[in-house]
């Protein structure tokens, strides 16, 4: 196929000679996204599963890296993996609908390990992150659907390939160096959806960059792999798309524009799974303006496309909150019954009784009529029917994907508003050599838990 000729090598070279300092709006947008990211990890850093990785992966270990939300400093490849997990535990993070799943949360913990021991400057950390999340999010759109919704995490399985082009973009390896690193970190590319709802589901996160890092660092000194990763008849598509794949997506379009920009990437309102978001302001929109009250609640239906609530795979009476953020009905009932989800809606206490007992008149159903949902956002929609007792019926549609653009609330309360975290997003807005990253750094690496 003309399409898969040296696709390996051409991606390759198109990650060495991407520029996306040219283009102010991608800069911006990725700041943005930082303050966004970083206080995703500060919120998630005093986690029980997040403390578990510190103990299991930390004694005995030393390094100049930090572990975001404490004082402890470790090896590059450890920070990678904590600062991964701890970026997706709550999982709060962003998501892009190319990637169906989260590349920021994959990428940022390694590169800013490499960054940092590489004295590299914040502009060129910023450029590395906007070229890796382009090619996480390229190779998504050349997978298809099937890879998703037969069971693998894209987060996990792309986040590999994504870590290790933007380290190959930032560290300036040489084409040849940077299609042997994409092919390593692609022969590390894992990650089942199964494991939603549970602590291994963040982790993949975590084992996504720290893979990425491996690809690079093994890269670098001359560490052979395969070089043709994509265009392998036994490679990528063969054992990931299901015979879905439209590889020259890979190079369609690169840059023009970033895909940070267009589709660009959601910043989450809610902290829970995405495709419960539409789910979450329909609800939040029937409660305030419709009036709706919990006790009026007969029956609810919620309609979704075809695929749009594949990632939904949480109880529909879940147990726990961490159950609970893979649930749309569980997501209805606490919008409708709090108006509000807050963190402590997807802790791991149990469910109240109020939210299990409206989740259970919760149901869903999908338009069989309506296209496949695809990463094309005009797609996903839900329908929100809900039967009140009286017997008349309200309904909501939401079309796409609601996102914050400002996430400078969410910051505050992510670290609960503590003072020594309070520069970071200024710092982020403005930063740009070196000796600017390492201060973001070393405001980073300060405990988030009380004295």
């Amino acid at each position: 196929m003309a399409d898969l000729e040296k696709l390996t090598l051409r991606l390759a070279q198109t990650i060495v000679a991407s520029d996306p300092q040219k283009e102010p709006q991608a800069i911006e947008i990725a700041r943005t996204a930082l303050i966004d990211f970083f206080a995703c990890v500060l919120g998630g850093a005093a986690d029980r599963s997040t403390q578990i990785l510190i103990d299991t992966f930390t004694p005995g270990t030393s390094g100049s890296s930090a572990i975001i939300g404490s004082n402890l400093r470790t090896d590059a490849f450890t920070a990678a993996l904590i600062n991964g997990h701890s970026g997706h535990v709550l999982d709060y993070d962003d998501v892009h609908g190319s990637v169906r799943g989260h590349p920021t949360v994959a990428i940022i913990p390694a590169l800013l390990a490499v960054a940092i021991e590489e004295e590299a400057s914040a502009d060129a950390f910023i450029a590395a992150y906007i070229v890796g999340l382009e090619a996480m999010a390229r190779l998504g759109l050349s997978l298809g659907t099937k890879h998703y919704e037969n069971g693998f995490h894209a987060t996990a399985t792309l986040g590999t390939i994504g870590t290790a082009a933007a380290i190959a973009h930032l560290l300036k390896f040489d084409t040849s160096t940077t299609a042997t690193a994409l092919g390593l970190a692609a022969t590390q590319s894992a990650g089942l959806r199964l494991q939603f709802g549970f602590d291994a589901k963040p982790l993949h996160a975590g084992l996504a960059s720290r893979a990425g890092l491996t690809a690079a660092r093994l890269a670098r000194a001359g560490f052979q792999g395969a070089p043709d990763f994509l265009e392998n008849p036994i490679g990528f598509y063969s054992a990931f798309a299901f015979g879905a794949e439209q590889p020259d997506r890979v190079l369609q379009g690169w840059g023009a524009p970033w895909q940070i920009i267009t589709p660009g990437l959601t910043l989450k309102a809610f902290p829970c799974c995405t495709a419960s978001h539409p789910v979450a302001v329909g609800a939040l929109l029937l409660r305030n303006e419709s009036g709706l009250a919990p006790e009026e609640v007969k029956a609810v239906n919620i309609t979704f496309p075809p695929g749009g609530d594949a990632a939904l795979i949480g109880s529909a009476i879940p147990s726990t909150g961490i159950d609970a953020r893979f649930s749309a009905e569980y997501v209805f009932a606490a919008a409708v019954i709090d108006g509000a989800l807050l963190i402590s809606h997807f802790d791991e206490r149990p469910v109240r009784s109020d939210l299990v007992d409206l989740s259970a008149k919760v149901s869903r159903s999908h338009d069989d009529t309506a296209r496949r949902l695809s990463p094309d956002p005009t797609t996903r929609f839900v329908v929100i029917d809900v039967t009140r007792t009286d017997g008349t019926v309200l309904s909501r549609r939401i079309d796409g994907l609601p996102s914050i653009s400002d996430p400078t609330d969410k910051f505050i309360d992510a670290t609960g508003g503590s003072a020594k975290f309070a520069k970071i997003p200024a710092l982020i807005r403005s930063m740009s050599t070196a000796a600017d990253l390492r201060a973001l750094e070393a405001l980073l690496a300060q405990t988030t838990q009380s004295k």
